[in-house]
């Protein structure tokens, strides 16, 4: 195609040089331009073979094995068995991490504008529309103050027992799964390391089979130890990091709960006392 477009340049220039207006000398401003133009098509063809070599070399690049077949091989070499585990304690660890950081954004509220609008509620329509503006609001908090609002009738110290209860209760949905991310967190480095063991234990077989040391015979339990134990570590730092992010978002949460439930108890003992 390349050779096809040259040739094709080469006839437009001819056929200009024929068809111009000075056709007295067109035959001579052929003759004394035609060196010229078989020079231009050699430079063409020379441009034209440089860019094909670019192309093969750009070919040849892309045989290396890309980032995806990397981590195959990595999988693979060490040890299926110990390596689909540790795979699974990131997937598993990774889901719950992403619920529990979805669930704690989800249940994040404007304490201030919420109590405005619970006291705003009871000074208009009494206790069942401050229960309504509860009921309306997600998270913690919002049921927390419902809890004590059920039990106003009561009395203010009624009152503050059910929203330390209720407190309680909230708590430990906020906290539902990260025991299982301290898990795997602990399991993954474990069994990477029991992976190296076995590595190890397979290398110094090899060397009695073969009765002595050769760098080919232990090499293979040697590269499975060590990638085993890099794989249980990468997923452990993974995990601490999502686990530490979640009970710092708990810890934040926690501390405007308490603040906003003193402030409600205030409120309460305000409007019943």
């Amino acid at each position: 195609m390349k050779k096809i477009i040259a040739y094709f340049t080469l006839g437009v220039l001819l056929t200009a040089g024929v068809l111009s207006p000075q056709n007295s000398y067109a035959q001579e401003s052929l003759d004394t331009s035609s060196e010229g133009i078989a020079e231009a098509v050699r430079a063409a063809n020379s441009q034209f073979a440089l860019a094909e070599e670019r192309e093969a070399e750009m070919m040849l690049g892309n045989d290396e094995p890309g980032f995806t077949e990397k981590i195959k091989d990595f999988f693979i070499d060490g040890g299926i068995g110990f390596m689909v585990f540790i795979l699974l304690c990131l997937i598993i660890g990774v889901s719950i991490a992403i619920e529990r950081i979805i669930y704690l954004s989800l249940a994040t509220v404007n304490h201030k504008k919420l109590l405005e609008d619970v006291e705003d509620a009871l000074n208009k329509g009494g206790i069942e529309a401050a229960k309504a503006v509860c009921q309306d609001t997600r998270g913690p908090v919002g049921s927390i103050f419902y809890d004590g609002l059920t039990r106003a009738e009561e009395g203010p110290e009624v009152v503050e027992r059910a929203i330390i209860s209720g407190g309680s209760v909230q708590m430990g949905l906020m906290e539902k799964g990260t025991s299982w991310i301290s898990l795997f967190i602990s399991l993954a480095p474990m069994l990477g390391f029991l992976g190296t063991v076995l590595g190890m234990i397979d290398s110094f077989d090899a060397i009695e089979e073969a009765g002595g040391i050769k760098p080919t015979v232990v090499a293979g339990g040697i590269k499975t130890a060590l990638i085993t134990t890099v794989a249980g570590l990468v997923v452990a730092i993974i995990l601490q990091v999502f686990h530490n992010f979640i009970i710092a978002k708990i810890d934040n949460m926690t501390n405007a709960m308490e603040d906003a439930s003193n402030t409600f108890v205030k409120l309460v003992k305000t409007k019943l006392g």
